[in-house]
């Protein structure tokens, strides 16, 4: 139940259970980040023993905090996690909340463009070391989820409890998908963070056409129409017959992952050198995959200017791509973003 909130008139139904993640009672501790209707919310929790009969032996808590932009939210998880354990060691005190509310306050209205419509690659540095150990936990499977989130598709990502590290992986392929190029996306939805959610999302899902969400509750497999593509622990994989060839990891992609590999290596030694300015290791992440996508993009924009509109494996090969393995996600890309060319790269009539 919803304990104490200010303002008082805010539509809060459902956000109980986005803040206290299904399964929690099984751990100490947590932080959560969610979407509650145009709002975006981060969230701790905390789980305290306590001996009273009417509380079951536990008490659990979570603090939380909405926001038309997810982008700052994280400057405040050291004082919801200070919160969450007062909450729980002395119950009903809530100044420190009204003052904090108090200093805080913005007009809690989303207008036309508001909500997350800041791209991901904005999210301020801060936030990053957080990030990369979700991005190695891929390994090569970064690939795929890359095209899948290029192509704007649904991605569920299911793992128990704790969720907070599951939101940066949500966050990690909302960054694959970044372009920086004038005139690309107006087509498509824009590359969605969902975070976490549970079974009281399952209608406002089921009208998403593109998103990226985490949850706790294994019963979302069964929801296929619900999802494209379910990661489960480092397992990506589609019901979509069509999507079925993006599942194989080709020579294009090993070699963007060698490169990428490198070139954390070459950041490392640089930092060994102690340079007066070196990027962190998300940075590069980020940057790689945009630079990626630029050079797909660019391609693809000078391709549909030029006469005769014709690509060719060579141009595939310019982008980074394998003209075979990777011909399905071309005619998937020209499709979802509306560019109008002809792919002359022979579909191979054998395996």
């Amino acid at each position: 139940m919803v304990e104490w909130c200010l303002p008082q008139d805010i539509d809060l139904e459902g956000v109980e259970f986005k803040s206290m993640a299904s399964g929690s009672h099984k751990i100490q501790s947590d932080f959560i980040y969610f979407r509650k209707g145009p709002f975006f919310g981060l969230a701790c929790f905390a789980n305290m023993p306590v001996e009273s009969e009417l509380e079951r032996g536990a008490r659990m808590k979570s603090v939380g905090i909405l926001s038309p932009s997810y982008t700052l939210l994280y400057r405040y998880m050291h004082f919801l996690e200070n919160q969450v354990r007062h909450q729980l060691e002395t119950p009903g005190h809530y100044s420190h909340l009204a003052a904090f509310y108090e200093d805080k306050k913005g007009v809690l209205h989303a207008g036309p463009g508001r909500g997350g419509s800041l791209p991901p690659v904005y999210w301020l540095p801060s936030i990053h070391r957080y990030m990369y150990p979700e991005m190695k936990f891929f390994g090569e499977q970064i690939l795929i989820l890359w095209k899948f989130a290029l192509l704007r598709k649904r991605i569920l990502i299911f793992s128990p409890p704790p969720v907070g590290v599951v939101c940066y992986r949500v966050y990690c392929c909302c960054c694959l998908a970044n372009v920086s190029l004038p005139g690309i996306g107006g087509a498509i939805p824009e590359s969605k963070p969902f975070f976490y959610v549970n079974v009281a999302d399952i209608e406002s899902l089921e009208v998403e056409v593109s998103y990226v969400a985490c949850t706790t509750e294994k019963i979302f497999e069964e929801k296929r129409e619900l999802y494209d593509v379910y990661v489960d622990n480092q397992n990506v994989k589609t019901h979509h017959g069509h999507l079925q060839p993006l599942l194989r990891i080709n020579s294009a992609d090993r070699e963007k992952y060698r490169r990428l590999n490198e070139q954390r290596q070459m950041l490392l030694y640089s930092q060994e050198l102690e340079d007066d300015y070196t990027p962190c290791e998300e940075d590069l992440f980020v940057l790689f995959f945009l630079e990626q996508n630029n050079r797909i993009f660019q391609t693809l924009l000078e391709v549909s200017a030029s006469q005769d509109k014709t690509l060719t494996a060579e141009h595939a090969r310019g982008m980074g791509l394998d003209p075979q393995g990777d011909r399905s996600f071309l005619m998937d890309l020209l499709e979802a973003y509306g560019i109008d060319v002809m792919l002359v790269i022979d579909n191979p009539c054998c395996p």
